[in-house]
């Protein structure tokens, strides 16, 4: 008489039913064994990145805080070609469909090299990287407070086209003292398919835009489809135009203007047209600070003087400026523009914390593309 101990069970069993019963129970551990192989090995080819979600006047922002490879060492231009070239598949992943979408706007926070800086951040979207993202960094400021890393109080943050100051002043508003920004050109004309011809200034921003205020539309977020096929048959004109920024910069914003919807609350109400063909929630923190070298240069505004941009949705951003300083850093500026620093007032709250699964089997593993 033979005993068979398996698992939980023990069996009295004599000779061959022993035998294969030992055989049987070997088989059951074997194919645990194989099954617990089978899921770690699976678990080991999942990436998981975490991340925090913010809006900020209704634009969000995905901010990358842990689980991402780091771009390495160098300045931010540096780290940004290293990124595009070695780790785009992170990009798509965490901004396409189905983990993002199209109107997101993602940041890689990295250890800076500047080390007065609190945070060195790369931005992206759908389309690529961008040089400097306003509303992304008013949501930076308030996703860092949210994870104890900041204070109230004045931070430098290092971007790709400088390093700005963001300036908590409380759980959900941020102060965002940006580049230095200047009108390029003047009442640039255009020739826009299906409309005829239409003149804008060219300025910088933290990004080039092409500023509009004689278009013939209606600013209103019910229109949102028809401003988005209009503000890209314009930046098709541009294009066919060979119409670019200084040293050749490409004009990949494009910004409508018209009246607030109340004017006792904003000056001006905007539509802003994003690379990769989505519309910005917010009244865009680049763009505004590109409208205030405009005004600046016109004289129509002033230093210190208040400027209330409303957005497509309703949203407001606060700006004023000041003279830039003889010894600010203006890339393609010639010497002959009024160049301003611009402060964007926002607020940005937190919409989420969550983790993201990159799983190898997964076909859309980096994104719908």
């Amino acid at each position: 008489m033979s005993v068979i101990h398996c698992s939980r069970w023990t069996f009295s069993l004599s000779g061959t039913r022993a035998f294969f019963a030992a055989f049987v129970c070997w088989m059951g551990y074997a194919a645990v064994f194989e099954t617990e192989q089978n899921i770690s090995a699976h678990y080991q080819v999942m990436q998981r990145i975490s991340v925090i979600d913010s809006h900020t006047g209704g634009e969000p922002t995905r901010i990358i805080v842990g689980g991402a490879p780091d771009p390495g060492p160098g300045s931010a231009v540096e780290r940004v070609v290293r990124f595009r070239e070695q780790f785009d598949h992170i990009r798509r992943s965490v901004i396409l469909e189905p983990r993002g979408s199209d109107v997101l706007v993602g940041g890689l926070l990295y250890d800076p090299e500047d080390v007065s800086c609190a945070a060195g951040v790369i931005f992206f979207n759908n389309a690529g990287y961008l040089q400097m993202c306003g509303h992304g960094t008013i949501g930076l400021a308030v996703t860092l407070a949210h994870l104890k890393r900041l204070e109230i109080g004045e931070h430098r943050i290092e971007t790709p086209v400088g390093v700005v100051s963001a300036t908590l002043l409380d759980a959900h508003r941020v102060a965002v003292r940006n580049v230095p920004s200047y009108r390029y050109r003047q009442a640039v004309s255009v020739d826009v398919e299906g409309h005829g011809r239409v003149t804008g200034d060219i300025a910088w921003g933290g990004n080039w835009f092409f500023l509009v205020a004689d278009h013939g539309q209606t600013i209103d977020s019910q229109r949102s489809g028809e401003l988005t096929d209009f503000a890209l048959r314009i930046a098709d004109g541009l294009e066919r135009g060979g119409i670019t920024g200084a040293a050749g910069g490409v004009i990949d914003h494009i910004e409508l203007f018209g009246p607030p919807s109340n004017s006792e609350t904003a000056d001006s109400r905007s539509f802003v047209l994003c690379p990769g063909g989505a519309y910005d929630r917010s009244p865009c923190g680049t763009g505004t600070s590109a409208k205030l070298a405009c005004l600046a240069a016109d004289g129509k505004l002033s230093p210190g003087e208040l400027w209330r941009q409303e957005s497509i949705v309703g949203s407001i951003f606060e700006g004023s400026f000041e003279f830039a300083a003889d010894d600010d850093q203006i890339p393609g500026a010639t010497g002959d523009e009024r160049v301003i620093v611009p402060t964007i007032l926002g607020s940005a709250w937190v919409t989420g914390e969550s983790e993201l699964i990159l799983d190898d089997s997964d076909p859309f593993r980096n994104g719908i593309c």
